[in-house]
């Protein structure tokens, strides 16, 4: 992909991964350029959720970006807070993703999954005015969706390793698979 080719998916839209009644609906910040050339979330080769996603046991071996869809046969699929395609998350702007928590706030209530999984604590708060938000299990819920925030698999984000964001996909996972946790009450 040359420098040309990423800078020309500037502002594209990468099509959800969803469907109704979805088991963990997982919601990135936005797509990256590779992602807005490729037409598959995740895409660029340094982002972690793939082999994450594998390494928690979601799916049953590592999914290449391009397998995006065989996501919805095990019950999980892929929207953004917000929609168009930057070269770094840091260009959004506040405002831009409080309309984009109130877009996927109506997109979760229409669809409906049994978990909202948020990767990216900082941008989850911007999102949903929720300041004091950490990694984990929220109170909050979108009617009876449950929401989960999880590290950001970006490879920019030092800050975890692969093995740990794992464990903490894992822990949805276990969630998600308990009947006591599935969907509020």
């Amino acid at each position: 992909m040359t420098p040309e080719e990423l800078e020309a998916a500037r502002g594209r839209v990468v099509d959800d991964v969803v469907a109704d009644g979805l088991t963990v609906l997982f919601c990135g910040i936005n797509p990256g350029l590779m992602s807005g050339a490729t037409g598959h979330h995740f895409a660029r080769p340094g982002n972690r959720f793939w082999p994450v996603l594998y390494l928690s046991g979601f799916t049953p071996r590592q999914l290449a970006p391009a397998e995006q869809r065989e996501l919805l046969d095990h019950g999980l699929g892929i929207t953004n807070v917000v929609a168009r395609t930057t070269a770094r998350a840091d260009e959004l702007g506040d405002e831009e993703l409080r309309t984009g928590g109130r877009l996927l706030t109506e997109k979760v209530a229409r669809l409906r999954p049994q978990w909202l999984a948020v990767v990216g604590v900082t941008a989850y708060r911007t999102a949903f005015g929720e300041r004091t938000a950490r990694i984990g299990r929220q109170e909050r819920t979108i009617a009876d969706t449950r929401i989960w925030v999880l590290p950001n698999p970006s490879g920019l984000n030092a800050h975890w390793t692969a093995q740990a964001m794992a464990e903490e996909f894992g822990r949805l996972r276990t969630a998600a698979q308990s009947p006591t946790e599935g969907r509020s009450r």
